[in-house]
C-alpha cells in the first residue's frame, strides 16, 4: 500500500464535485480512492510502472 503523507487540495465547479462523488458511490469508492487511482494510472502511463525508480522517489 501506498503511504499517505501529502495532501492535494484542488479547486473543482460543485455540480462536477457532485457527480463525480454520485459516480463514486456507484462503484462503491470514495473519491480519494478514485483521485489516487487516476494519478497512480496518470503516473505509470507517462513514465511507466518502476516510476520510483527510474525518478529516484522513495517513499
Amino acid at each position: 500500500m501506498e503511504n499517505r503523507t501529502a495532501r492535494l487540495t484542488l479547486l473543482i465547479d460543485p455540480e462536477k464535485k457532485k457527480a463525480f462523488e454520485a459516480l463514486c458511490k456507484q462503484e462503491d469508492v470514495t473519491p480519494s480512492q478514485k483521485v489516487r487511482q487516476f494519478i497512480r494510472e496518470y503516473v505509470e502511463e507517462r513514465l511507466g510502472a518502476e516510476w520510483r525508480e527510474s525518478t529516484k522517489i522513495n517513499r
